[in-house]
């Protein structure tokens, strides 16, 4: 069975990534593997499409092939809470926090991930017109892959081509690492307006038709990434591990800090606050129509299976 994963030198979905590469998934017996499918969008285009079975990405872009969640579930959370960091060029100064620094500025943020970024600035009575905020994609390296947004972004900050980002943990760290980025806001550790950590999450879906015909392969994705988030907690070297088979050097060298940080955050229950959070933002946003019922959201007959 297929995963379709938008991020993969990454710190965002590496539960799901670590299912695969522990043999947490082979021991429910399920042939997975993963694939990149960039970005978010994409992802859940080809889960529509029966290219994949799951995908492993953020919960609120499923509209983005599932109009107001018809046809597909979230199965169970990689990690609760938004999870993207909002980092701007060192040479600015930035405090933690001060979000005003974006007034201006070049901000890059990939497809649907922005959204998250829009509705922050909109809490915070920011503009993107009158304060002339720029939010755009980076693009890739010439004739590479996008295996991380966050990378990719880090490079263009170091690069002076955007003056800051709004992207995943482990692009936020390399621009640390090399000098060339301050964290303003880091969503999940209590940064942003009320509200913002229900945005979205890290999560794992299936469509409805694949959870009909097959309950077998969703209750054991679950378990698996039930087991994957264990084991990570009573060992975070695995991280290291995991990460020296996908990753490049130096960011492998990384996973182990980032998988360390989020720790706390790796519970796969989701909640009927999270689904009402996620529901207000994405029809703030527009995305979607109608407010959502937890059980047409989320796969909540298998809710017993989400605790450890």
């Amino acid at each position: 069975m297929k995963i379709a994963v938008p991020d993969l030198i990454s710190n965002s979905y590496f539960p799901v990534v670590a299912a695969v590469e522990l043999g947490c998934f082979r021991e429910e017996g399920i042939d997975a593997e993963i694939e990149l499918v960039f970005p978010v969008d994409k992802a859940y285009a080809h889960l529509k499409a029966g290219k994949v079975d799951f995908v492993g990405g953020s919960a609120h872009s499923a509209v983005a092939a599932f109009p107001n969640w018809d046809g597909v579930k979230l199965l169970c959370a990689q990690a609760q809470g938004m999870y993207w960091f909002l980092v701007m060029h060192a040479d600015y100064d930035v405090k933690r926090g001060d979000i005003d620094a974006v007034k201006g500025r070049k901000i890059g943020a990939a497809p649907w991930v922005e959204l998250g970024l829009r509705r922050l600035l909109r809490e915070a009575n920011i503009d993107v017109q009158r304060d002339r905020v720029d939010i755009a994609p980076v693009p890739s390296p010439p004739g590479q892959i996008s295996v991380n947004f966050g990378l990719n972004a880090a490079k263009a900050l170091e690069a002076r081509q955007i003056d800051g980002f709004w992207a995943n943990g482990m692009g936020a760290e390399v621009a640390l690492s090399r000098g060339v980025g301050t964290v303003v806001l880091d969503v999940r550790r209590g940064d942003g307006p009320g509200g913002c950590f229900d945005y979205t999450m890290a999560s794992l879906a299936a469509t409805d038709q694949l959870i009909s015909r097959n309950p077998a392969a969703a209750q054991g994705a679950i378990r698996a990434v039930v087991r994957a988030q264990a084991a990570l907690r009573r060992d975070v070297t695995l991280a290291t591990k995991v990460a020296d088979k996908l990753f490049p050097k130096s960011e492998a060298a990384l996973i182990e800090t980032l998988i360390r940080r989020d720790l706390p955050y790796y519970d796969a229950s989701i909640s009927k606050g999270f689904v009402a959070g996620m529901s207000q933002f994405s029809l703030d946003m527009g995305i979607t129509t109608r407010e959502l019922g937890y059980g047409y959201v989320v796969a909540e007959q298998f809710a017993q299976l989400w605790a450890p």
